[in-house]
């Protein structure tokens, strides 16, 4: 089973804490078997302080990281000082063995004291991404994105937002199919894309959920089909131009990036879930042709179709010799 310990300091905030709890012990296989044991330590195992008003005590002090597979570093409130030297060595020393490193919000300042993110994109909740930068010219802050993964170091803004990236990271583990399964029994979006925008900027007056909603549920249900800018504006009803800059402004996105992006994850679905050849699944998902399907598909995964079906659906895979 995949060990992920969240290290809390003094003043973490506890929903950061509390959603990768729910999204890592929601996540289960097949036969509703738990995949990733969470649990928490703090410097010394003692009680700290949430920014609610209340205090967690973990049940393990920092030697718990030597045994994580992943460790999450939730938000908290002193970013502005190091965490203590003990515990910057021993989240370098998990990192050094092969742990993977991911932030919750104010959490990448941890990340940041510990070297971790020297020479690496990362974000954090938009209203600290400025001083983030401003104290560690050594990392490329990307204000903007949900969720910055790179590989064996992730970040993620605030709140919902490591929601996001854990719901990735189960994805990652272990398939699409396993992480919508995770999200729908969190109720929560299945899939977010990290390069989106952690806020939207709205203008002429448009609605809270945003205007082009409709049209993208209306593009979701209609991959096979031909889909272009043309058609998708023709659907909301405005200009090609209007169209692409309100896209933009409600996704954080181009609507030629989202479209390849909702088709990658649909191969993906029906790599794992069917035992469709690959040239139906790339018809089926919009890609047209196995060839470009196996383009997009690598450029989005680093994997090819076949090895990832191999790797999430080994039943299906072997079904077909």
């Amino acid at each position: 089973m995949h060990r992920v310990v969240a290290l809390c300091f003094d003043g973490v905030v506890a929903f950061d804490l509390t959603a990768p709890a729910q999204v890592f012990g929601s996540a289960l296989d097949g036969d509703g078997r738990p995949l990733y044991e969470f649990s928490a330590c703090s410097p010394g195992g003692v009680e700290v302080r949430t920014t609610s008003g209340f205090g967690v005590r973990p049940e393990a002090g920092l030697e718990a990281l030597a045994g994580a597979d992943t460790v999450v570093v939730p938000g908290y409130f002193a970013i502005f000082s190091p965490p203590p030297a003990t515990a910057l060595v021993a989240l370098e020393a998990a990192a050094a063995s092969g742990a993977r490193v991911l932030s919750v919000c104010t959490g990448a300042f941890a990340l940041a004291h510990a070297g971790l993110l020297d020479g690496r994109r990362a974000t954090t909740h938009w209203r600290w991404a400025e001083e983030l930068a401003e104290r560690f010219p050594a990392v490329a802050v990307d204000p903007a994105a949900l969720y910055v993964d790179e590989g064996a170091v992730m970040t993620s803004a605030g709140l919902s937002a490591g929601i996001d990236l854990c719901l990735h990271v189960v994805r990652e583990d272990f398939g699409a199919a396993v992480g919508d399964r995770t999200a729908r029994q969190m109720v929560a979006a299945p899939h977010r894309e990290g390069g989106q925008a952690q806020f939207v900027t709205r203008g002429g007056g448009e609605e809270g959920g945003g205007s082009l909603e409709p049209t993208r549920r209306w593009a979701a249900e209609r991959l096979a089909e031909p889909l272009d800018v043309a058609a998708m504006s023709r659907h909301a009803g405005v200009s090609p131009r209007t169209f692409a800059r309100r896209f933009r402004e409600e996704t954080g996105t181009t609507p030629h990036r989202w479209l390849l992006a909702r088709r990658v994850l649909e191969a993906r679905r029906l790599l794992e879930e069917s035992a469709l050849p690959v040239e139906q699944v790339a018809w089926r998902a919009g890609f047209g042709s196995a060839a470009s399907l196996r383009d997009h598909f690598r450029r989005a995964t680093a994997t090819t179709p076949t090895a990832y079906r191999q790797a999430f659906s080994p039943a299906l895979s072997a079904g077909r010799g």
